[in-house]
């Protein structure tokens, strides 16, 4: 167990703010185009000291990932003081906390000269980022920022020809969330320079979430109004276009970060490893991973149907678990460097699904969903609690 300095994490606690809160409930070869680093040796540029930036904070990769998910709020706010005893005294060792939020706002206010100084996306959640990542540092929690990217209200409504629109107006969900528009390179460009400035404050890893269409987008894309960008002289059917502007949009952002000495992940769907490809959403599991240091399937068994002969998934979570592990081993398998598979596990009750549908979730369930990607060679995980309510005496590492 690794020591916990509670002193320290007492001079972290920071004022909670009044901004929003995060809201998670959760073919054809790749085309290499040219972006405007191509005319850089990316090689030279990924290798040589001279373009390596450094944040002036050390930490090391562990063992293996082993983290929670922190919300702005959470890592602001009087929780955070026990989220870090939480990881200081057990087998977790990594945080995924919120950067850029499900809204599209900033938990973190951009100081004077920052580039997203003037964008107005900024809030006062985390009041002093560079503080909580030295006490991070000191207590040697591996630090991943979360990017949520195309899943963007702020920017759809303050930008619509960015977004999807029907009848002048910002297209949104049945949640009222707006998302912006894959196709469009500023649209990429505006979330890499998030990832970049999350990278010069200290964090590890970058970890670009809503990385897709909006659901169901296969069905109605055809009645909203929208820009093809540098896409509109394609020549693939719908389903690959959109395929290859999520699978382009993470190369891209992945080389635009080479310089600053962070891991690269992205959130997928549990199911798009099933599938070819989820046709309306554009993502391709395998083209992803080819892209990414880090692949993380979202797999709470709560959030599947009737699949791998599992009537009731939330029931059976280590079933559910097992059953994904082989088939994500079997597509990575075939990958020629695949990335490392870093699934986020489910630590909540989804009582939503109505009473002989879902169980109540807690230390026994968890350690059912590790020991089940343990035992298909999977070390590494993530947990979801959108409230970062984590259960009591969970075995991180069960036998």
């Amino acid at each position: 167990m690794k020591s916990f300095k509670w002193l320290a994490v007492s001079l972290i606690l920071l004022g909670s703010g009044s901004a929003v809160q995060a809201a998670e409930t959760a073919t054809e070869d790749f085309s290499t185009r040219t972006y405007e680093v191509a005319s850089i040796d990316s090689g030279l540029l990924g290798t040589s000291e001279r373009f390596r930036f450094d944040s002036g904070l050390e930490f090391d990769y562990p063992d293996a990932v082993r983290g929670i998910y922190v919300t702005g709020n959470s890592a602001g706010g009087e929780r955070f003081p026990s989220l870090v005893e939480l990881v200081g005294t057990t087998d977790l060792n990594a945080m995924v906390i919120d950067v850029k939020e499900d809204m599209g706002h900033l938990t973190y206010t951009p100081e004077k000269g920052s580039p997203l100084a003037g964008k107005g996306i900024g809030t006062s959640l985390i009041q002093d980022p560079r503080a909580m990542l030295e006490l991070m540092e000191q207590e040697q929690i591996y630090p991943i920022a979360r990017v949520v990217v195309f899943k963007d209200t702020e920017l759809a409504e303050r930008r619509p020809e960015l977004s999807f629109t029907a009848n002048g107006e910002v297209w949104k969900n049945r949640r009222e969330e707006a998302f912006v528009n894959p196709f469009m390179q500023e649209v990429w460009d505006y979330n890499v320079e998030v990832a970049i400035e999350a990278a010069k404050m200290g964090f590890k890893e970058i970890q670009f979430d809503y990385v897709r269409f909006p659901e169901g987008f296969e069905r109605y894309g055809e009645q909203l109004d929208y820009s093809m960008g540098e896409f509109a002289d394609s020549k693939l059917d719908p389903v690959q276009r959109r395929v290859e502007a999520v699978t382009d949009f993470v190369a891209y952002a992945r080389e635009k970060l080479e310089p600053y000495d962070v891991e690269v992940s992205v959130d997928i769907f549990g199911y798009a490893a099933t599938l070819p490809e989820a046709p309306g959403i554009g993502q391709n599991f395998s083209k992803i991973s080819e892209n990414v240091d880090v692949i993380s399937s979202m797999i709470y068994p709560s959030h599947w149907t009737s699949y791998f002969g599992i009537a009731k998934p939330d029931l059976e979570p280590y079933k559910l678990v097992a059953e994904y592990a082989k088939v994500e081993n079997e597509v990575l398998s075939k990958l020629e460097e695949a990335p490392v598979s870093r699934p986020w596990l489910q630590d909540f009750t989804a009582s939503y699904l109505g009473a002989g549908n879902y169980k109540r979730y807690g230390k026994a369930e968890v350690e059912a969903q590790i020991r089940a990607l343990n035992e298909q060679g999977i070390d590494e995980f993530l947990l979801w609690n959108a409230g970062n309510s984590y259960s009591q005496g969970v075995d991180y590492t069960p036998e």
